[in-house]
């Protein structure tokens, strides 16, 4: 008997053992952004997580200042804001990127008001031919004006914060010394920039960027129309020989935050971001600025002609570009805006930033 009870209770106890051993081990909690397409606010222990989308490819300069900006949010934040970035339009592309932005996709989103000028007729004005200089006049010019008139544009995001590239110039494999040699060239160019190179008589072809260096080889264009410093950043310094100095157009950017993720974030928080604007635009211009003079300097290592104009003949290259002013004039007033005050505006701003140190 005594060894029949000792039987029942080995056998109790290995089948505790078994039903102990099958038992499932709590689920470990997944911190950060496991899909890209599901932005997450926070993550454990109170970190907030933030997802900001780019489109152009990572070395280039908007995400170098997106980069930039990330570093400075969390450490002036004590860690508090982590935030995931995401290039080269792995989670919104260049078109689709303030719309997404309003849509919760990205928290936060890079766009150029270049590539959509008739959804942002008022921010397209800096990028007529109105002599902008360089980058970091051009970024604080931008900034100024968004603020002094706060366009409808934006009324959905929280604007982050603003930018613009350098003056475009023409990257050519043949040489373009004169507004006659540019008749009837085929050049990659996007948003407004098509505009001016029509006014130029030049053709024009809005081929993504990713597609322009296989078309330059095939020789499908002929060059392309930006401002310089892609010569080093995607190399074209080794198919396009010549750049001739236009110095014309500038192309606007803005950082765009998603309203109500805007709104959920804590005032200290905010106010590190509001704080970090205008500074953010200032810094990303004179980064732009430098990178340009880099990016020239080693093209000529590479044997590319920088083909500079005389002011004669860029008065002669600017002429034909006045139909634009007014053209956007004619667009601006049928938006309800004070287009004349605008530009105005503009110039002043372009004088004041011109003469700064």
């Amino acid at each position: 008997m005594k060894t029949r009870w000792m039987l029942v209770i080995a056998m109790v106890a290995a089948m505790g053992l078994m039903v102990g051993c099958a038992k499932k081990e709590p689920a470990k909690p997944q911190v950060g952004n496991t899909q890209a397409n599901q932005p997450v606010k926070t993550a454990k222990e109170g970190v907030i997580k933030l997802k900001y989308a780019n489109f152009p490819p990572a070395p280039t300069f908007p995400c170098v200042q997106m980069e930039r900006w990330k570093e400075e949010v969390q450490k002036r934040t004590g860690g508090k804001v982590q935030i995931d970035t995401f290039p080269g339009g792995t989670l919104l592309d260049a078109k689709g990127m303030i719309d997404g932005v309003i849509a919760g996709q990205a928290d936060i989103g890079c766009l150029c008001m270049a590539y959509q000028p008739g959804r942002f007729v008022f921010e397209n004005a800096t990028a007529l031919p109105l002599g902008i200089p360089n980058s970091k006049v051009g970024s604080l010019v931008l900034w100024d004006v968004y603020n002094k008139y706060k366009p409808e544009s934006f009324a959905k995001v929280k604007v982050l914060t603003m930018f613009a590239t350098a003056p475009s110039n023409i990257m050519s494999k043949k040489p373009i010394r004169t507004l006659a040699e540019v008749k009837g060239q085929m050049l990659r160019a996007s948003g407004g920039a098509v505009e001016v190179l029509k006014a130029w008589g030049a053709e024009a072809s809005g081929m993504p960027m990713s597609e322009t260096p296989d078309a330059l080889q095939k020789g499908v264009v002929q060059g392309l129309y930006t401002s310089a410093e892609v010569m080093m950043d995607f190399k074209f310094a080794e198919l396009c020989k010549y750049v001739t100095l236009t110095e014309t157009v500038i192309y606007p950017f803005a950082v765009v935050m998603n309203q109500k993720a805007w709104d959920t974030l804590p005032a200290d928080v905010q106010k590190v971001m509001d704080d970090l604007a205008g500074e953010q635009c200032e810094w990303t211009g004179t980064y732009m600025d430098n990178h340009v003079k880099e990016s020239l300097e080693w093209s000529k290592g590479k044997g590319v002609e920088i083909i500079a104009l005389t002011p004669e003949q860029l008065a002669e290259w600017n002429k034909p570009l006045e139909s634009l002013k007014t053209k956007w004039i004619e667009d601006a007033k049928k938006a309800n805006l004070p287009a004349e005050q605008i530009l105005a505006d503009i110039k002043t701003l372009i004088e004041k930033y011109s003469k700064a140190k």
